[in-house]
């Protein structure tokens, strides 16, 4: 340690005391009110400012100012109310900004409780903040009030801070106790004080330090702000409704944010005793974040509009939420707020995300929080859960972030310990996931990347049964309430949608290669989009996702050998026996073929109330919302083919809106546009002008190699960077956004997310074909950032395709990017002078031209 200066408390007897001030120290006074702290800050203050030193006032507080308006003192405001991470951030960057040896003054940090209601939190605002004032060589004064914290809070401030100093007021004389004093020692520094004026009288006589004691308060362990503030609330369940409405709504604001839509809605919905209730499944502090306000708003929706249609077919959740102030402590405590906070600088937003998701991976969990992890996992026992991330922005209105943020499950078999660990991994999984890139490029793209990204996490028990060494539901899958994918004039949009699976429903929120979710249509469920028996065996579900209990892992199987199984009901209510494919292998001369499936879903939108219970609840929640919606379900059947569904999530949907009805130019000549059909487009009425085309030729990207495939993706991604803002279209070959290069472009959607149309062109020639897989991430991302799809079918009759249009044009590729030169015989950029792009819902018509 080099040694600090020394500096003046502005009370010669209390320098004598303590050996002065040294530059670097935080000096924290426990006091019983304001006021006793003003008369400390008063004297230092003055001194400061003889002797010529930049003094600085942090002001938050609710209670009057600490200090009167003058020339020489900087007043800072900030506002608390924005949570934990704006304000230590502004705190971090006025200290950086201010440079060294600045003095400064801050309101009591008792009033952050007003704001943030948990005392663990002010502890790691003063765990991050005081050793960058020491680092700054600067002096802080903070101050305390007594008996309002834990003794967690204290002891950690205590073993922070240089100097921690108790002040008392007893008949009329002011007394100062020195608790912990740093780098100095005399033999009667930690005997009360007794102040007069200048100075300070030592109290050594151990009569008249009992005296002086017994007169002070001295309360036992007070509890938790938060659970002090939750003690109340349940006394208030004895009180009129008015009281407990006000209860409520300040339960509200610890738990699930700020005024929102979503925060009205559960205004609406959700009682006192319901608030509570949440907040008993709560581990940590802080709020429960996006996805588990949307899940348990849709389910009180539906309980309290359904005039009881639902509550005998809704599956109980028993969930609990891993508060967002759980997440902010794991980084407090584990040393990494500095590396956060230039992570959050525009320059380091992407460069110090990689080493950050690291450090996350790695974390210890405090040991109190460590205690809870434990009793809940106790209490699901052996049934698998999953740990979804909930954060404060997720399924919000405006920002459904899809699938930016990871989901694990944890099959939960082996010996406690091992199940904890897995946990625990899990959820340090969920926390390294906010610096995926995918996520950090969503929130830079809509503006977000400064606002508070606390991450809670929602823990789910799997929905689903044993079935033999696997665990899985019957079915699971997306809903929408406004079907946005409309094949045929046929279709009622209003009556909404659902993509279905067999087994888990990870299958039906991510695009699987080769694997086909089931597209029903809630007006009518056993419509298909035509296609003839081969079509209808390729497009459907092979695999099921199931958790293998053996392997303790989540596993990806065939169909064949998971629907073989006993599946305690009857399978033909999922899938009906191929006969006519059993035939085809048999005259191949295979033998022994035991005869495959195929998933329709048949009998269970036939025989079943499962697709008109899906339509009704889809339009009760799209009613209430005032708004479309998007819910994640499972179901499961009984042998009598009752059923219980179990709604996991539910967030507005994303969509561009219908907008207004086009008119659709005619057209004399069918080479007079790039492109005109009728159908397989989504997005909604357009009229959009197109700047650049960017077109990826289906023969010259077949002939690559597998990794020259992923070159063209990754070029795509520096396109789309350079023609940000522009509206530009991307044509290509099968599937963008694939993870397999055969089948299409593999771009990850950060990659194209500038774009303002994107075309999937079937190429028979290459075997390249178009996924209309409405209703996963990647079409969620499409529908959310209003970018308008279509899939050209070249060949087909009613599809008109001129790609030479585009050809034709000059490549101007090299000019855009000289280094991707060598790429232009795949990739084709032209730009376009008046090409528009038309599309009509009610007639289905797009025309591009």
């Amino acid at each position: 340690m080099g040694m600090h200066e020394r500096v003046s408390t502005g009370i010669a007897g209390l320098d004598q005391i303590i050996d002065q001030l040294r530059m670097g120290d935080n000096v924290v006074w426990l006091v019983d009110n304001i006021n006793d702290y003003k008369k400390v800050i008063a004297p230092y203050v003055a001194q400061a400012l003889r002797d010529n030193r930049k003094v600085i006032y942090v002001r938050f507080g609710r209670h009057e100012p600490l200090l009167d308006e003058h020339p020489d003192i900087l007043f800072f405001p900030i506002d608390a109310q924005k949570g934990f991470e704006s304000f230590a951030t502004a705190v971090h960057s006025l200290i950086a900004q201010e440079g060294r040896k600045t003095f400064y003054v801050f309101d009591c940090l008792t009033d952050l409780l007003e704001y943030w209601y948990s005392d663990l939190m002010i502890g790691n605002f003063f765990k991050v903040s005081c050793p960058f004032l020491y680092k700054m060589d600067a002096l802080a004064y903070f101050a305390i009030i007594r008996n309002i914290h834990t003794y967690s809070t204290i002891a950690g401030i205590r073993e922070t801070t240089q100097v921690l100093l108790d002040l008392y007021q007893v008949k009329q004389n002011y007394y100062v106790h020195p608790l912990k004093v740093s780098q100095r020692y005399s033999p009667t520094m930690f005997f009360p004080h007794l102040i007069q004026g200048q100075e300070a009288i030592c109290i050594t006589a151990s009569s008249q330090v009992a005296e002086l004691f017994s007169s002070i308060n001295r309360g036992g362990e007070w509890v938790d702000y938060w659970q002090a503030i939750i003690g109340k609330a349940k006394a208030a369940l004895a009180l009129s409704h008015e009281q407990q409405e006000k209860t409520k709504r300040l339960l509200m604001s610890m738990l699930i944010g700020n005024k929102s839509r979503m925060f009205d809605l559960c205004d609406q919905y959700f009682t006192l005793r319901d608030v509570l209730n949440i907040a008993a499944r709560e581990v940590g502090t802080g709020f429960i974040g996006g996805k588990s306000v949307g899940m348990l708003l849709a389910r009180k929706i539906l309980e309290r509009e359904g005039q009881g249609r639902f509550t005998p077919f809704m599956e109980p959740h028993d969930s609990y939420y891993l508060g967002s102030d759980i997440f902010y402590t794991y980084i407090v405590q584990n040393g990494w707020w500095e590396l956060r906070t230039k992570q959050k600088t525009k320059e380091g937003y992407f460069k110090y995300a990689p080493e950050l998701r690291e450090k996350l991976l790695q974390g210890k969990f405090p040991e109190n929080i460590q205690e809870q992890f434990m009793q809940m996992l106790e209490y699901f026992g052996q049934s698998p859960i999953i740990v979804r991330s909930s954060s404060l922005l997720e399924d919000n209105f405006g920002n459904a972030f899809a699938g930016k943020y990871d989901s694990v499950f944890c099959v939960n078999q082996g010996s406690p310990e091992e199940r904890y660990q897995a946990f625990e991994q899990a959820v340090r999984i969920v926390y390294a996931s906010t610096m995926n890139e995918d996520a950090l490029a969503y929130r830079m793209n809509r503006g977000l990347f400064d606002k508070d990204e606390q991450m809670a996490i929602l823990v789910q028990r799997v929905s689903g049964d044993y079935y033999q060494d696997y665990f899985f539901p019957h079915v699971a899958g997306v809903g929408n309430s406004s079907n946005l994918y409309v094949w045929d004039q046929s279709v009622d949009m209003q009556a909404g949608m659902l993509r279905l699976v067999f087994g888990l429903g990870t299958r039906a929120v991510d695009r699987n290669f080769g694997d086909y979710a089931r597209m029903v249509c809630l007006d009518k469920p056993t419509r298909l989009p035509p296609m003839n028996n081969e079509e209808q065996h390729r497009f459907s579900q092979h695999y099921v996702d199931t958790l293998s209990l053996k392997e303790n892992l989540l596993v990806s199987k065939s169909l064949d050998e998971i629907i073989s199984q006993d599946l305690k009901v009857d399978r033909e209510l999922f899938a009906h026996a191929d006969y006519q494919r059993a035939r085809q292998l048999r005259k191949l001369g295979y033998t022994d073929v035991t005869t495959p499936y195929i998933l329709d879903f048949h009998r269970l939108l036939t025989d079943t109330e499962f697709p008109q219970l899906m339509r009704d609840m889809l339009a009760l929640l799209s009613k209430v919302y005032d708004y479309p919606v998007d819910i994640e379900f499972t179901a499961n059947f009984s042998r009598d083919n009752s059923f219980k569904v179990n709604l996991l999530q539910c967030r507005p949907l994303q969509t561009r809106g219908l907008g207004k009805s086009v008119a659709i130019p005619k057209l004399l000549d069918d080479r007079d546009c790039l492109f005109s059909q009728q159908g397989n487009f989504m997005g909604g009425n357009v009229h959009l002008p197109i700047d650049y085309v960017v077109f990826v030729r289906a023969q010259a990207y077949l002939k690559l190699s597998e990794q020259e495939k992923y070159g063209v993706a990754r070029q795509i991604g520096m396109i789309n960077n350079a023609l940000k803002g522009k509206n530009v279209m991307l044509i290509g070959p099968g599937r963008w956004g694939t993870t397999t290069p055969s089948l299409g472009v593999p771009v990850h959607f950060s990659e194209l997310c500038h774009m303002s149309v994107i075309g999937e062109v079937a190429s028979r020639e290459g075997g390249f074909m178009p996924e209309v897989s409405y209703g996963s991430h990647f079409f969620q991302d499409l529908v959310e950032t209003g970018i308008f799809y279509v899939a050209i079918f070249e060949g087909q009759s009613n599809v008109v395709f001129n790609p030479q249009r585009i050809l034709e044009k000059e490549n101007v590729l090299g000019c855009l990017l000289p280094q991707s030169e060598k790429f232009s015989e795949v990739i084709h950029i032209a730009q376009t002078d008046g090409l528009e792009l038309f599309s009509d819902v009610v007639t289905q018509k797009v025309l591009c031209r």
